[in-house]
């Protein structure tokens, strides 16, 4: 700092004072300039040679790449003057790589070192079973969320306050151990969801979790290029994180609901408007609790809760429990359809669901039961099939079971045109493909 203080202060009074003192072939700025850098050329390689702290490397290297090329010889009373005089850099390049490197492996090192006391702490956390803190709401992790990203970011924004190049290397250096981190993450909270059941605060711990992949998915996309091949498997990790916490999550609701699901069948689905209201208390409740999940796993859950709910009651109609041999009854079943379908569509979309490809399945299935016309069938099971591509002949011969007034050469002719009209067809979104039919 003295070196450099001096320089750019004698420097400035050289170009105002003294250059105008000589004739100009003598090019007193230059040699001045020359004479000073090159002295502080010698005390830079002086100290680079020398055995270093990390932090010295640091402040070293600031002073090659930012302070003094662009701090002292740019400054606006001497970067006229000094553009003409080819100084170069203050440390030979091979050094400065030398120091670079010494640079970016210990930075990594400290990272690494950060990360993985960080996680440790985290699970310590877990085992002492307290409830998570809540930010607007929401329970979360600062210390894993928010400290990871934090450790990761400082490291980048410091590499980049030396030089673009030394930012880019870290950088890739670090965003290759985000995804060894992210999967003994994985491991971790693995180990905690076995192991933990009767923790009083299981859920919220489980529910701290998953919020905290938001911040990691955030992250990813914003400073990762597609193409970047730890980017799918960081994205990878996240998904199985999240998708575990949701599947413990919904364990207990989707157990409670299966045997109110059998009460259609069983009672052939008189009192089906009832039952209906009974699964959406049931589910209600639950849902209340999934409040405290950022607004885009909520999201995400209420959307897996409602297509189990319509995958649940479309297992039900291929239960081939219930066999109608009258339009009169299967105008009637028809319509118990259309009214448990308007109430699920209903309470799914008023608790957040965007699974708007859920909501045509069950009227098209109750359209097919009214319908009686075989040309009028068929296109009801073409428009099905077109909505949801997935739906198999099995999964329509199971449903067709309910008209029992079809005969053997109609059911045949009808399975036969859903055959060709899913030939070519790739599903969007699952939704039979995950229906056993017995």
């Amino acid at each position: 700092l003295h070196m450099g203080k001096t320089m750019k202060e004698d420097l400035t009074v050289v170009a105002k004072y003294i250059k105008q003192l000589y004739p100009p072939e003598f090019n007193v700025f230059s040699i001045y300039a020359e004479l000073y850098h090159n002295y502080f050329a010698s005390q830079a390689k002086k100290n680079a040679e020398s055995h270093l702290e990390d932090k010295d490397i640091y402040l070293l290297l600031s002073w090659v790449h930012n302070f003094y090329p662009k701090e002292m010889r740019k400054d606006h009373a001497l970067a006229m003057e000094l553009d003409k005089v080819k100084l170069g850099s203050l440390l030979p390049s091979s050094l400065s790589k030398e120091l670079e490197k010494k640079y970016l492996d210990s930075e990594e090192v400290i990272v690494k070192t950060s990360l993985s006391r960080c996680l440790d702490k985290e699970i310590q956390r877990w085992k002492e079973d307290k409830e998570p803190e809540k930010l607007n709401g929401h329970f979360q992790s600062e210390l894993l969320g928010i400290f990871v990203i934090q450790s990761i970011y400082s490291g980048q924004k410091r590499a980049e306050d030396i030089s673009k190049a030394v930012g880019e290397e870290l950088s890739r250096r670090l965003l290759k151990e985000l995804p060894a981190f992210l999967r003994s993450y994985r491991d971790a909270f693995e180990d905690f969801k076995e192991k933990s059941k009767k923790h009083r605060y299981y859920k919220p711990i489980l529910i701290a979790n998953i919020n905290n992949c938001w911040n990691f998915r955030e992250y990813t996309e914003k400073y990762m290029a597609e193409k970047d091949d730890s980017k799918a498997d960081i994205l990878s990790t996240l998904a199985d994180i999240e998708n575990s916490g949701f599947d413990v999550l919904l364990q207990q609701l989707f157990v409670q609901l299966k045997p109110m699901y059998k009460k259609f069948t069983e009672n052939k689905w008189d009192s089906s408007s009832e039952i209906m209201n009974e699964i959406i208390k049931t589910t209600s409740k639950h849902i209340s609790d999934f409040q405290t999940l950022k607004d885009p796993f909520y999201h995400a859950i209420v959307e897996k809760i409602h297509a189990r709910l319509v995958k649940e009651y479309i297992v039900r109609l291929l239960k081939r429990k219930v066999s109608l041999k009258t339009p009169a009854q299967q105008q009637t079943l028809a319509q118990h359809i259309s009214k448990n379908a308007a109430d699920l569509e209903a309470f799914c979309t008023s608790n957040g669901s965007q699974a708007m490809w859920l909501n045509s399945a069950l009227p098209k299935l109750a359209e097919i039961i009214r319908l009686q016309d075989l040309g009028a069938i068929k296109i009801e099971v073409a428009t099905l099939a077109t909505s949801y591509p997935d739906i198999r002949k099995r999964h329509l011969e199971a449903f067709l079971h309910i008209k029992a007034n079809l005969s053997r050469s109609e059911l045949k002719s009808i399975l036969g045109y859903l055959a060709d009209s899913t030939a070519s067809t790739q599903p969007r979104a699952p939704l039979f493909s995950g229906i056993n039919v017995s």
